[in-house]
């Protein structure tokens, strides 16, 4: 069977691990190259605050290639949408006509995601799309992922959650307004060992700090 190619576009968290996990179940799809944003000024993965060595090695022990778009630290739409744009339209060259996202139920999102791949002639493939988050994330943790908090909105989370491994004692201490799997915004994470790794992404935790209204938590490669 000739499997379809894809790109993915890959946070380096917790639902981007399950949604490629879902993808690698299925044994349908040639993943061609995992698509990270990256800050050009703090060399990190956007929003989620990881230094890119990390990155690098998480993909190693994924056996994937990575492919990372430098962005400045806060780009604007313009800019996102046209380095985007370019490296899709590339991609498109060599016979991808899907990207992969770990979105889970933010429709407007999704809306935007498809509207900007429309104008390339490609289209979303959404693994965990509409899958209750709680249960997500219990699946998360029972078949052996493990993550780490790297980003925390100071609005909803105080600074005691950055720096925490993703576990029941982690889901059961969020506040009731807190989506389980943060598909708010409310924090982001880090993804270190799984079903999907050849071997765990060693590190060790750094200096907490905040940045805006976001506590972000260093990780040092080990």
């Amino acid at each position: 069977m000739v499997k379809e190619k894809i790109v993915f576009s890959w946070s380096s968290g917790k639902d981007s691990a399950l949604s490629l996990y879902e993808i690698q179940e299925t044994d349908k799809y040639e993943i061609v190259s995992l698509l990270t944003t990256v800050s050009e000024e703090y060399d990190r993965i956007f929003m989620h605050g990881v230094r890119k060595t990390l990155l690098d090695r998480q993909a190693e022990s994924l056996g994937l290639p990575i492919n990372k778009i430098f962005v400045s630290s806060s780009p604007s739409n313009d800019e996102y949408e046209a380095k985007m744009k370019e490296t899709l339209l590339a991609y498109k060259e060599k016979g991808v006509k899907t990207v992969v996202f770990g979105d889970i139920f933010l429709e407007d999102l999704k809306e935007y995601r498809e509207s900007k791949l429309s104008l390339v002639d490609m289209k979303g493939l959404y693994p965990i799309w509409k899958c209750d988050t709680k249960e997500l994330v219990k699946k998360f943790i029972n078949s052996g992922f493990k993550a780490i908090v790297t980003c925390v909105d100071s609005k909803v989370l105080d600074k005691s959650f950055v720096g925490r491994i993703i576990d029941e004692d982690f889901i059961r201490d969020l506040p009731g307004n807190v989506d389980p799997c943060g598909e708010n915004g409310e924090f982001h994470s880090f993804a270190y060992d799984g079903p999907v790794f050849k071997e765990q992404v060693k590190f060790t935790v750094g200096e907490i700090v905040l940045r805006d209204t976001f506590y972000f938590c260093d990780l040092l490669p080990e």
